[in-house]
């Protein structure tokens, strides 16, 4: 495998935990997406039409800020990216990373987390974000806790 990194955004905890096994298992380095306002339990509560995450997703233009951009893309062939799913397709904040580095010729694996839901159209709505020779592969939407062993074999699916 080429040098590889993990990517991820994570609000709860819980895609935080998939990209630290994805990174122990395929030896890649791990950087998190950080927003320069970490989002409160009350921006996360889907259910309320006024909450943060509500107003950023219903409106598919809004990026948030990164706390910083400083991750080496270019070192990296592949990024496995990760977040959890939120209206069917991934944060805003994914699009803003996206935006905020070249990632011309790499291969982005996708993965996410949810409570119920898959991919949707996210790779769809990832595409501009990036080159058109940016390879976008979808990859795995991890419902609940999954076990490493779990994670192994879908990484030897695709490597």
């Amino acid at each position: 495998m080429k040098k590889s990194l993990v990517a991820y955004f994570s609000a709860s905890g819980k895609t935080a935990k998939v990209a630290e096994n994805i990174a122990i298992i395929t030896k890649a380095d791990i950087y998190e997406i950080k927003p320069s306002i970490p989002y409160t339990k009350e921006d996360l509560n889907w259910m309320n039409k006024k909450s943060r995450t509500s107003i950023e997703m219903n409106d598919k233009t809004y990026r948030p800020d990164l706390l910083d951009r400083d991750a080496d893309i270019e070192a990296y062939d592949t990024i496995f990216l990760g977040f959890p799913i939120w209206w069917y397709v991934a944060p805003t904040i994914i699009n803003t990373f996206l935006e905020s580095y070249d990632f011309t010729g790499k291969k982005i694996i996708l993965f996410a987390t949810s409570g119920s839901s898959g991919f949707g159209n996210t790779a769809q709505e990832l595409r501009p974000s990036v080159s058109a020779d940016t390879e976008i592969m979808e990859g795995k939407v991890f419902h609940l806790r999954k076990s490493v062993s779990y994670i192994t074999k879908w990484i030897e699916t695709i490597c």
